[in-house]
């Protein structure tokens, strides 16, 4: 009985590890390149002056997520999949996908439409304070983190019990993430170089998918005990 408790503990830390080094890879590719071609395009086009240039940039910045919703789907199917064999990469990756998409669709909609119409000559408006930026950043990680998850849950509740607990999970996981995001792109303007930059993104997004993916790890693990067999209903 320790024995069999022992190895299945050592196959749960191992499925963990596996989880938050698939999503810090994942993040750092997939959410690297979405914001270095985002900032490379709107760094040319400048904030929207007009209604049709706005629906333009948000359109952009959705298509842009599809670098990580591919990055991170491919990425956490490889460690999911064959631990649910109920659940096949195509489908998760299409469901990962799908969520990426719509959470970059409606994170993008209130920047997008405040900074219309900006003009870089005006005077800069005051800078609001550090720990609301970081609040409001762990509140846009709670919302998304339901838009993100709900594609991944219709794909889990057909291989495991009690699904739902994998949206709670991701909203506290997004939570503790977002900040991590907000926080180091301010730092990486703060550097002063390209080089010194990239190293602190990099840096970064690995460590925000480290973190997610420590997160919601969790209730994967759990998860794992509620799989379905063959026989069971849904």
């Amino acid at each position: 009985m320790i024995g069999n408790s022992a190895g299945l503990a050592r196959r749960n830390w191992a499925l963990w590890w596996r989880w938050v080094a698939a999503n810090a890879l994942a993040e750092l590719l997939g959410l690297g390149a979405t914001l270095a071609l985002g900032y490379r395009i709107f760094a040319q086009l400048g904030d929207p002056q007009n209604l049709l240039a706005a629906v333009g940039t948000i359109l952009l910045v959705t298509g842009l997520a599809v670098f990580e919703g591919i990055a991170v789907g491919l990425l956490q199917g490889s460690v999911l999949c064959p631990v649910f064999p109920r659940i096949s990469r195509g489908s998760w990756l299409r469901a990962t996908l799908v969520g990426a998409l719509v959470a970059w669709f409606l994170g993008s909609l209130p920047t997008t439409l405040m900074g219309m119409g900006g003009d870089a000559g005006s005077s800069a408006a005051q800078e609001p304070e550090t720990w609301f930026v970081m609040l409001m950043a762990a509140a846009m990680g709670l919302v998304l983190g339901v838009v993100l998850a709900l594609p991944q849950w219709w794909v889990l509740r057909r291989a495991v019990n009690r699904a739902w607990i994998w949206i709670p999970a991701n909203c506290l996981a997004w939570a503790v993430g977002m900040p991590i995001v907000f926080a180091a792109v301010d730092l990486a303007y703060k550097t002063g170089s390209v080089a010194g930059a990239v190293a602190t993104m990099a840096a970064a997004l690995a460590l925000t998918g480290a973190a997610v993916g420590a997160v919601h790890g969790t209730a994967l693990i759990w998860l794992r005990s509620q799989a379905r067999t063959g026989a069971q209903a849904r």
